[in-house]
């Protein structure tokens, strides 16, 4: 069965960096995109990032456009999001997720599993 865990989240200072990782296992990795999607307080979802099966396309929110990188580790089967200067608004619970074919479609984000997530607080 598809399984996806973050790990990593905690509590920063604001200006500091987190690295957030997922694991994947149940399904061949390397074949599908992947894509992070966090949920603030008492807000919806909101897309983060996306990478392409073979990790060579990235694609990223605005408002986190040069402040975080994506990656993936196809042989560790493991997704990555790199957070650095971070802001209180970046508060929320992140989650990764898979999509169902291996190439971003950033018309339809449409993804079939989802990990549980793991919560950054940025706060003095």
């Amino acid at each position: 069965q598809v399984q996806l865990v973050e790990s990593g989240g905690g509590l920063v200072q604001p200006g500091g960096s987190l690295r957030l990782s997922c694991a994947a296992s149940g399904f061949t990795f390397s074949d599908y995109a992947m894509s992070w999607v966090r949920q603030a307080p008492g807000k919806g979802l909101e897309w983060v990032s996306d990478i392409n099966s073979g990790g060579g396309s990235t694609f990223y929110a605005d408002s986190v456009k040069g402040r975080f990188t994506i990656s993936r580790d196809n042989a560790g089967n493991t997704l990555y999001l790199q957070m650095n200067s971070l802001k209180p608004e970046d508060t929320a619970v992140y989650h990764c997720a898979k999509w169902a074919w291996a190439v971003v479609d950033t018309e339809s984000r449409t993804y079939d599993y989802w990990g549980q997530g793991t919560q950054v607080t940025v706060s003095s």
